[in-house]
């Protein structure tokens, strides 16, 4: 967590505090592409893989809203002598959300925003000559964050956030996130973003475009 700042610190503060002619960032925009769940627990280290859509919109001078779904999903298959047994983890997450921004300077705003968000976790086990099982179990949560997002310069951006999660079957966790882009032109560019939070680990990289 204090490289993941440190870093941040360092892009953002590589902003002029000086008005200039570069674009003003957006709060509009679009956003899909790939992502990775990586979950730490003891013996092993499993990646489920996937894809996520998300968006935001301005609905006034400092207030915005967005949202967002994700599905990651994995298949180990395993045999011994009693045939072949396969496990599905299928992890998807719908997210709704308001937040606030406020200026700095030209190419720095705090940021802070609260948000719902659902995780739906399902394992299917598939074996020779059983009926297939499945057990599925969902977490409503509720999350705070804040931070800075800036413009190092004209064609890139970056954000860092902080902040808190908690739910029902869940203890309440501190989360941090560091993302950035890297724009093509006013409209399309790309962007990745890395969330931590417990032992999770959430990697995304898609293309984004803001209006």
């Amino acid at each position: 967590m204090r490289k993941i700042i440190a870093l941040a610190a360092a892009l953002l503060a590589a902003a002029p505090l000086t008005a200039s002619a570069a674009e003003s960032m957006s709060y509009t925009w679009v956003e899909g592409g790939w992502t990775q769940l990586q979950i730490s627990s003891p013996g092993s280290n499993p990646k489920l893989d996937g894809g996520y859509v998300r968006g935001s919109f301005a609905i006034a001078e400092q207030v915005y809203v967005f949202g967002g779904y994700s599905q990651v999903s994995e298949t180990y298959d395993l045999s011994d002598d009693f045939g072949r047994v396969s496990i599905k983890q299928e992890l998807n997450q719908p997210e709704l959300g308001i937040g606030y921004h406020m200026p700095f300077t030209d190419r720095l705003d705090f940021t802070t925003d609260i948000a719902w968000m659902r995780i739906n976790d399902e394992l299917t086990l598939k074996q020779d000559n059983w009926p297939d099982q499945s057990l599925k179990t969902h977490t409503n949560a509720g999350r705070v964050t804040a931070g800075l997002r800036g413009k190092p310069s004209r064609a890139t951006e970056a954000w860092l956030k902080a902040g808190y999660i908690d739910g029902s079957d869940m203890d309440g966790e501190w989360i941090g996130t560091l993302g950035g882009q890297v724009k093509f032109n006013r409209t399309w560019g790309l962007v990745g973003e890395v969330q931590y939070f417990d032992d999770i680990t959430q990697y995304s990289v898609g293309v984004r475009a803001s209006f």
